[in-house]
């Protein structure tokens, strides 16, 4: 049996870890008799924790949420989790980098010297975004305001700067704010984007919420809808696929490589390889153009047959004018303003307002 002093600490560990514990299995899990962990619980309550007992043949214990609750306790594995994902916070683009670093230091300053040791081991590095480069991190209180619209699925009117304009708004005077149905904030590879219903617009957009200035109050609730496909995540990476939300690439042509499919797979992303040979692969890949996927295809360096469709074979055609004039150092006159896409039979969704191309 432990020791008194470490008992108790298992014990506020486990009982922080659920929310409810029948007094059988805490007894088990703590190898001790039901008397000794009534013992225990009375001793949590005298240290100032608000565990509360359910009686009965059923009964257990709950630790309540409390104004004067404790510090919290941490085991190992906790506490290094929690100081790694403060010292990475920098990184996601939610404009806490300065408040996460002094929350380290904070529960640094209350961890024994065996963890402040281990953290202090850990070899990680922060790296953010160029500092000559554009501001695109999400002030706190904007995330704060816009996460609170979709929890109380209220109609949200905000300001909205697209990327051409300047960040502080400026341009966008006198223009009407957006009033969409709030539904879920993404984080997505540094940035955060608010993925909503446009009331004016009546379709799905995505928002990047560094360019957001929600004006308050908010407006009525709504019953929310689902995105489409149902699958959040999804939707967010085929619209920057270029697709219509339900995910995969809306260009996705098959080609034989003369390069075997060992090398070939390593480069691959969401691409498929198949062993046609010992120096020969099919390959199955997608892009958010035809051009595009040409260009990804010729950056094997290797010959290329392609199998599908027509337009892939358009797309080569095209490049391979403009690297000839690229080469010669002529020019090619300008192309229209059609979208690539839509020139082969592929209707795009509408792209993530002020956010990167795809």
């Amino acid at each position: 049996m432990q020791k008194t002093s470490a008992r108790l600490l298992t014990l506020l560990s486990l009982l922080q870890a659920r929310r409810d514990w029948p007094g059988a299995l805490l007894a088990e899990r703590l190898e001790v008799s039901p008397r000794t962990l009534r013992r225990d619980v009375e001793r949590l309550r005298g240290l100032g924790y608000p565990v509360t007992a359910a009686k009965g043949p059923d009964g257990g214990y709950r630790l309540d949420a409390g104004a004067d609750l404790p510090p919290l306790l941490f085991d190992d594995e906790q506490a290094v989790a929690l100081a790694v994902a403060l010292r990475s916070a920098a990184t996601t683009g939610a404009g806490i980098g300065d408040a996460a670093a002094r929350a380290l230091t904070t529960v640094r300053q209350v961890m024994p010297a065996r963890l402040r040791h281990r953290i202090d081991a850990l070899p990680v590095t922060a790296v953010g975004r160029p500092a000559d480069g554009p501001d695109t991190e999400a002030a706190s209180g904007v995330l704060a305001a816009l996460g609170a619209a979709v929890h109380t699925r209220e109609v949200l009117r905000f300001d909205h700067v697209p990327v051409s304009c300047p960040a502080d708004g400026r341009d966008g005077a006198g223009r009407a704010p957006r009033r969409v149905q709030p539904h879920h904030l993404v984080a997505r590879e540094g940035r955060w984007y608010l993925v909503a219903w446009d009331l004016d617009r009546e379709d799905w957009r995505i928002f990047r919420a560094d360019r957001i200035a929600p004006r308050t109050p908010t407006g009525p609730r709504f019953t929310p809808r689902e995105v489409p496909g149902g699958d959040v995540a999804a939707f967010v990476d085929g619209r920057f696929r270029g697709s219509d939300g339900a995910g995969g690439w809306p260009c996705r042509g098959e080609v034989v490589l003369d390069l075997p499919a060992a090398e070939v797979s390593r480069y691959l992303g969401n691409g498929v390889a198949e062993e046609l040979g010992p120096d020969r692969c099919r390959l199955v890949l997608g892009s958010w153009s035809w051009t595009a996927l040409a260009a990804d295809l010729a950056r094997f360096d290797a010959g290329v047959e392609v199998v599908g469709p027509d337009a892939l074979r358009t797309a080569f055609a095209r490049l391979a004018e403009r690297c000839a004039a690229a080469a010669s150092g002529a020019a090619l006159p300008r192309p229209g303003t059609a979208d690539p896409r839509a020139a082969n039979g592929n209707t795009p969704a509408p792209p993530p307002e002020s956010a990167p191309a795809p």
